[in-house]
């Protein structure tokens, strides 16, 4: 059994077109399979839509959340409803092919647990691009794990990863990043990357930047790390230049101390502290959000899928 999760979102106008190209291309393979659908409570009329395509199809399975929690929630309700030995998940903008899809089984047919699409040729803009290279710069460096912005979710995985990833209980949800974690054995496929079918990215740059902020902080404690740094380099020049100011006194090189020198450093280690400050509390809210222990989705209802 192969299950192939999307979360929808905004994709009232393509579902129809994404479930058959899904559906021809795993008849081609010849394996049992399943399609589940995870509505995250889209504003158009994907539901109906997805409630259309289940009523045809018994191997369409939709799921709707009782709210809009986010594409990497999304894809875990997706996971959680799975039955297939191996997962395939994908977007539903098409950008993401579904006749990829053969690629990814066959390259996992020679013993991989995980097989990652790697899109070798993105059809996205140009500050969609550069910002996935600074995010994945970024990531890599303050969590020290290679972080490859060529690849997203879509991939397929066999059943012991993905149980592995829904053990992860951290709020900050962050499918590809709990992939990376989780280890196993993996390998890359590369695949051709569409242009989105229809519309655009429900993601904007205030969005981009919240979920590249929030992850970073839910997976790595270097920045506070590199504060510390930053403020013994600051005390080791401070007590330096102080030796430096005391010797210069002693000498007769200084006669009256200098009110402006004595502002622009009050100023300065003020800034720093309360930055430093202001990390602390930002990992303390985090720590605060993960002790509540609120599930990270709700499902509201299922279609052709027993409980």
């Amino acid at each position: 059994m192969i299950s192939i999760v999307s979360p929808v979102y905004r994709a009232e106008q393509i579902l129809d077109k994404l479930v058959a190209e899904i559906v021809s291309v795993m008849t081609a393979i010849q394996e049992p399979f399943e399609i589940i659908l995870v509505d995250d409570r889209s504003p158009d009329e994907s539901w109906k839509k997805m409630q259309l395509l289940s009523s045809q199809d018994h191997r369409v399975k939709s799921v709707r959340l009782s709210r809009n929690f986010g594409q990497h929630p999304a894809i875990m309700a997706g996971l959680s409803e799975a039955q297939g030995d191996y997962i395939v998940v994908m977007d539903c903008d098409l950008q993401d092919q579904p006749k990829e899809i053969k690629k990814l089984w066959e390259k996992m047919q020679e013993g991989y647990d995980i097989v990652l699409a790697q899109r070798f040729n993105r059809q996205d803009g140009m500050l969609k691009k550069l910002s996935s290279a600074i995010f994945s710069s970024v990531y890599s460096y303050l969590t020290d794990t290679p972080f490859d912005n060529s690849v997203a979710n879509f991939g397929i995985y066999k059943k012991q990863v993905i149980r592995e990833v829904l053990n992860m209980n951290d709020y900050i949800k962050s499918f590809p990043l709990f992939t990376q974690w989780v280890g196993f054995s993996k390998t890359y496929v590369q695949v051709e990357h569409a242009e989105r079918a229809s519309g655009k990215s429900s993601y904007t740059w205030s969005k981009l930047l919240s979920l590249a902020f929030n992850t970073i902080i839910s997976f790595s404690n270097k920045p506070l790390k590199l504060f510390v740094k930053a403020g013994l380099i600051i005390s080791t020049f401070s007590f330096l230049f102080g030796l430096i100011t005391i010797y210069r006194y002693i000498t007769g090189g200084i006669t009256v101390l200098g009110y402006s020198s004595l502002i622009v450093s009050i100023w300065f280690l003020s800034g720093v502290l309360i930055t430093i400050i202001g990390v602390v509390g930002i990992y303390i809210g985090k720590i605060f959000d993960q002790s509540k222990s609120r599930p990270s989705f709700i499902i509201d209802q299922r279609i052709n899928i027993h409980e």
